[in-house]
């Protein structure tokens, strides 16, 4: 059996979404390419034909690891978790000791990590150093710039 992949309904449906786009508009593009591709004659030294194979195997590769993905998907609902400390699907309120800076960040499945939205990857460095820590706890976290002490204000 396969390892499940942890996933908020949220990001469930986003990849499931980006399943059917591929299957029912990319599929049918890439056969059109190819069907174009076969009408101009002798497929043995066709670029086109070759780059539209190209693309067609890299989308069923796709394709088939979505499906894989999205099959062994346990939804993680956001109500259940425990908010005493840092777990994932937690909103964490740290501010940076050496220059009062605060910033919130929600710690998702890596899949779901988008750092614009302030959504940090669990494995990353950062999520793995606030991970079980606990309101006015003070974390050390390693970045390539050097060790950043940070203090947790909140935890939502």
């Amino acid at each position: 059996m396969e390892t499940p992949t942890y996933l908020t309904k949220e990001g469930f449906e986003k990849l499931k979404n980006k399943l059917n786009k591929l299957i029912h508009e990319e599929r049918p593009q890439i056969a059109q390419m190819i069907a174009e591709a076969r009408e101009k004659g002798d497929i043995t030294e066709n670029a086109e034909y070759d780059a539209a194979k190209d693309a067609q195997s890299k989308l069923e590769n796709e394709i088939s690891q979505l499906q894989l993905l999205l099959a062994n998907v346990k939804i993680i609902e956001e109500d259940e978790i425990d908010k005493s400390q840092v777990r994932i699907l937690t909103v964490v309120t740290i501010k940076n000791l050496s220059n009062n800076q605060i910033i919130s960040y929600k710690l998702v499945p890596d899949k779901e990590a988008d750092l614009k939205q302030k959504h940090l990857g669990i494995n990353s460095p950062v999520a793995q150093a606030l991970l079980g820590k606990k309101i006015d706890d003070i974390v050390e976290i390693n970045v390539p710039a050097g060790i950043i002490k940070y203090k947790i204000l909140k935890i939502e």
